[in-house]
């Protein structure tokens, strides 16, 4: 799931060097935190948050084929 999220942030930023996700997991969650540089935070959350939206819809899918629960954060 970590490389899910790291390529679908690659394919939109500016700047796919600096993009890190970060995987925390807990008993019935884990938590997805991506890392993108600064210019391209508005890129990976979109107009009204559609894009990150999205990203979470698609987590959530797949995430229902694993049986586990996955969250994404975007952290600046």
């Amino acid at each position: 799931m970590r490389e899910l999220v790291e390529n679908i942030a690659k394919a939109l930023v500016d700047s796919p060097e600096e993009v890190s996700v970060a995987e925390v997991v807990g008993e019935q969650t884990t938590v997805l935190e991506l890392r993108v540089a600064q210019p391209d935070l508005g890129k990976v959350i979109g107009k009204q948050g559609r894009t990150a939206r999205a990203i979470r819809t698609i987590l959530g899918a797949s995430g229902m084929k694993l049986r586990k629960r996955f969250v994404l954060e975007i952290l600046e």
